[in-house]
């Protein structure tokens, strides 16, 4: 009997200590479910944050570019409009008309005017060419350009696309009557086009900023489809749902003011401001990040930015499903698997936690010591391999600490490769160089994207140059801020090439005063058109290579007329034709000649197509329009405007303002007309007929032997 009781009494001990273990079984097991749908939960909760920075950094750029296109644009009309020969002369226009009665036509500063406006509109962007002609006798209005008006508001002078005058400009000509510029916002223009534009006061001469004193306003007026809408485009976007758009709010309503996504025209769609659509939000509380409805009712992530410089916003969205998708489906297989590993280890727990626990340990072990032979098998083949390169590799921490670095990056730094481990870039490269090479680092850390460039670093007062590619490496998420730095010397490289270069001006040089021994009547005119086609790219903001190779072939131009007979270069008479065509075959031998020369830059080719023309009628080949290079179409005004304005054995030298007409007579034909309005624009507002006046005089030693 004894025996049965203790038998039931051991039972009873082994059954409660059964029931105890599977409470503590069930509360690991309800704690590894909450803290897998919370881990979950917290992965869907940073991947939002991500997007939210990933929009916000793109809704940044967009925003930074809408801005600085609406800032430039204010700026050129108004400095038109603080132009003092502008003043003086709408004063004058002002004057004429609106006291004495006069017709604009009959004021001849009306004329100035016109070609100033015509000019500077080519320039800006405030013009579009003329539509084809129809047979019909309807005037086209136009579809951009920039006017002057009085104060009244009467329209005086415009360049010849400028488009009639409306209630959205008259309004903004009364709110900048009290001396301020003012915007006219985005409306749909005469030919459909979404136009917008900008007023700002003229002053009297030293008036500026009295409002007493306003005496017109300067208007200029545009399309935006092809200059602000593509703004909106973000290099690189490789979402198929991304998508940047403008709108502004007008009377509790939402105005999308440029194009959509779903070809939807610009100022084609007003919704309803309701707080679950995307755009609304975006104008309630522009810089907020949240999940709505898009125009077309689509779930989408959004976000949006203020745009300063006009009443509008800028909203950037995409679709939730690109967006979020792979992530859920990611985080959803995720938690099922957790879950599934949680009952299945809790099912095998008990069974086998004694010896289990002693093989994981042992195993576990074994595995740790073989990872870190791995490891540092990979981490000797790593040194070895970069310590063979001839470039300069180091990695950097968040906090711009040595991480790794080679055997070049050492010998820079004249210290040892371990004890350059854990310093910081400051105590090794000194205050300036480090400096640059931080600004470097922070930059690739903020944009996510590599850098590179060429920068000269200091060493003992010696400057070295180097190409730098600073590269995120994004390792883990411990540090996710590491950066590797890759500095190639190019010193020598770069010392060479200044090298050639100087001997090829030299070179230059010497060809060029060969030449002007040979023609004395046209001395220092390939310096002089140099001179004047590298004015006229800088004014149209050319690259460097374009200047760069306008000067070399300015230069070089007549180098070809050492084929030419001394005595046709030198006759004071009338040419033959055959005489003639000497010297303008002058320009292809000149393009024969330096064909073998390695310019690094199409000076040959440039030289080729001078006698082409932009309507296609030169020659040799007949090119025309785009097809013509740059810097051909800008020497070709460039020479033509220096062998006007300089003198000749068989004539005197032309006025400026003669030849101005005549190319003026020859744009759209002869000449491309942006390279004409940009050469206008200096001499009348740079200086340029101060500079070059001296192109008239004749040549001392002739001007002596023509006194003889």
């Amino acid at each position: 009997m004894a025996d049965i009781d203790n038998e039931l009494e051991e039972r009873g001990k082994v059954n409660r200590t059964l029931w105890f273990s599977a409470v503590i079984l069930l509360a690991v097991v309800v704690a590894g479910v909450w803290g897998t749908v919370a881990f979950v939960d917290k992965q869907r909760e940073r991947e939002l944050q991500n997007w939210e920075i990933r929009l916000g950094i793109v809704a940044n750029h967009r925003k930074e570019s809408v801005d600085n296109w609406l800032a430039e644009q204010k700026k050129t009309i108004a400095s038109l409009a603080e132009n003092a020969s502008l003043q003086v002369y709408l004063t004058q226009l002002v004057l004429e008309t609106s006291e004495n009665g006069s017709e604009i036509s009959s004021v001849p500063e009306a004329g100035y005017l016109i070609n100033l406006l015509n000019n500077q509109a080519v320039i800006s962007g405030f013009w579009e060419p003329e539509e084809p002609e129809v047979r019909a006798n309807v005037a086209r209005p136009g579809r951009a350009g920039i006017g002057l008006t009085d104060r009244t508001g009467r329209l005086l002078v415009s360049s010849g696309s400028m488009p009639p005058m409306n209630p959205a400009i008259r309004a903004a000509l009364a709110e900048a009557d009290a001396g301020v510029s003012a915007t006219i916002d985005v409306y749909e223009g005469l030919s459909g086009e979404p136009t917008m534009g900008f007023v700002h006061p003229v002053f009297a001469v030293q008036q500026d900023g009295d409002k007493d004193n306003v005496i017109g306003f300067i208007v200029g007026i545009r399309t935006i489809s092809n200059s602000l809408f593509p703004l909106l485009i973000q290099p690189g976007d490789t979402l198929k749902t991304g998508e940047t758009f403008l709108v502004r709010e007008d009377n509790g309503l939402i105005e999308y003011i440029s194009p959509l996504a779903d070809g939807t025209s610009a100022l084609k769609r007003t919704l309803s401001g309701d707080d679950r659509l995307a755009a609304a939000f975006v104008v309630g509380k522009p810089g907020g990040f949240a999940i709505l409805n898009n125009y077309l009712g689509e779930e989408v992530l959004v976000t949006g930015r203020k745009i300063n410089e006009a009443p509008w916003y800028l909203v950037r969205e995409v679709s939730t499903h690109e967006a979020l998708s792979e992530t859920n489906n990611r985080l959803n297989v995720m938690l099922g698997v957790f879950l599934l590993l949680i009952i299945g280890v809790s099912g095998t727990l008990v069974a086998v936690w004694r010896h289990g626990t002693s093989l994981r340990a042992a195993e576990l072990a074994r595995k740790y010591k073989a990872t870190a032979e791995h490891l540092r098998e990979k981490s000797e083949f790593l040194r070895v391999v970069t310590d063979q390169q001839p470039t300069s590799i180091a990695v950097f921490d968040k906090d711009n600490h040595y991480t790794f670095a080679n055997r070049i990056a050492a010998a820079d730094a004249d210290i040892d490769q371990d004890e350059l481990i854990g310093r910081k870039i400051t105590s090794i490269l000194g205050k300036e160089t480090s400096a640059k090479v931080r600004s470097m680092l922070d930059t690739a850390r903020q944009e996510n994207t590599q850098i590179s460039d060429v920068v000269t670093l200091e060493d003992e007062g010696r400057p070295r140059v180097f190409k730098s590619d600073i590269i995120p490496l994004r390792i883990n998420q411990k540090d996710p801020e590491s950066v590797l730095a890759v500095m190639q010397d190019i010193t020598d490289v770069v010392a060479e090439r200044q090298r050639r270069e100087s001997m090829l001006r030299s070179l230059v040089s010497t060809l060029v005063a060969f030449v002007d021994k040979r023609d004395p009547y046209s001395s220092n005119q390939s310096r002089r058109v140099a001179e004047v086609g590298v004015a006229i790219a800088e004014e149209l903001g050319a690259s460097d290579k374009v200047i760069q190779t306008v000067d070399i072939a300015g230069n070089l131009m007549n180098i070809g007329k050492i084929l030419v007979p001394v005595s046709i270069l030198t006759k004071t008479g009338e040419l033959t034709d055959q005489e003639m065509e000497a010297v303008r075959d002058s320009l292809y031998s000149s393009a024969d000649l330096l064909e073998g020369v390695k310019f690094d830059l199409p000076v040959a080719e440039t030289l080729r197509q001078l006698q082409e023309h932009w309507d296609g009628s030169g020659q040799p080949r007949g090119l025309s329009g785009m097809a013509i290079n740059e810097p051909a179409r800008i020497i070709a005004v460039a020479n033509a405007f220096v062998g006007m304005v300089s003198p000749r054995s068989y004539r005197q030298a032309l006025d400026m303002s003669k030849a101005i007409e005549i190319l003026m007579d020859g744009a759209d034909k002869r000449f491309d007309r942006k390279p004409v309005s940009a050469l206008i624009n200096y001499l009348d507002n740079k200086g340029g007929r101060e500079r070059w006046s001296h192109f008239a005089e004749m040549p001392e030693d002739l001007s002596a032997e023509n006194d003889e």
